[in-house]
């Protein structure tokens, strides 16, 4: 296991990067204005259940296989865009047939599912987990895939609270804005705007 200095050096990292603009904070940001902050959380528990996918991937050694593989990789990324864009439509069909109404809430389950199915078709986060992690770990800590997985266990939890605190301003933001059909609307083209970019640059990534 690493020492306690390099594991805490690894956590103020992921908490930095989680900071940082990217799309699984941004698509954080945009369901919890449009949905509530419940929504956000759910969605936040979706994506940290597809890193679990990913630390389990990268830890066996199946990512590096995975990423190895031109079809494997495009697939993914493909699936990815897709899924994105479907949301992109989405959100512009509730902007201009829902503005006058409050935006309906959506199951807890689909906007977990949500997360896991935008953290899992993103091949830019394995190519992140293959680059980031082993840089903590060395084989003079020990085995080196228990040491990936508390790597990846220790991202996810700096994951969780800083998607947790964006989920809850970004929530008591998007509610005060239903009160307004306007803002509503600008808010759900801003929302489809946003998953088209997110769309354009990961089918523009290259490993």
């Amino acid at each position: 296991m690493p020492p306690t200095a390099v594991l805490a050096m690894f956590f103020l990292s992921a908490l930095l990067l989680a900071l940082a603009p990217g799309p699984d904070n941004l698509f954080v940001l945009a369901l919890s204005a449009q949905h509530g902050k419940k929504a956000g959380l759910a969605v936040t528990a979706g994506l940290c259940t597809g890193l679990i996918g990913h630390t389990i991937a990268v830890a066996c050694g199946v990512a590096a296989l995975i990423m190895g593989s031109p079809v494997a990789g495009e697939a993914l990324k493909y699936c990815g865009t897709a899924y994105l864009l479907w949301l992109s439509w989405f959100s512009f069909r509730a902007g201009a047939s829902e503005a006058a109404a409050e935006t309906p809430s959506l199951p807890a389950a689909r906007l977990y599912g949500r997360g896991i199915i935008m953290n899992i078709t993103n091949p830019k986060v394995l190519v992140f987990f293959l680059a980031f992690l082993p840089q903590f770990a060395s084989p003079k800590y020990g085995a080196m895939a228990p040491q990936l997985l508390i790597l990846g266990f220790l991202f996810i939890a700096a994951t969780i609270i800083i998607f947790g605190i964006i989920s809850l301003l970004a929530g008591s933001l998007g509610e005060r804005l239903k009160t307004s059909r306007r803002a509503q609307l600008v808010l759900n083209r801003l929302a489809g705007t946003l998953f088209a970019a997110l769309a354009i640059k990961l089918v523009l990534f290259r490993n």
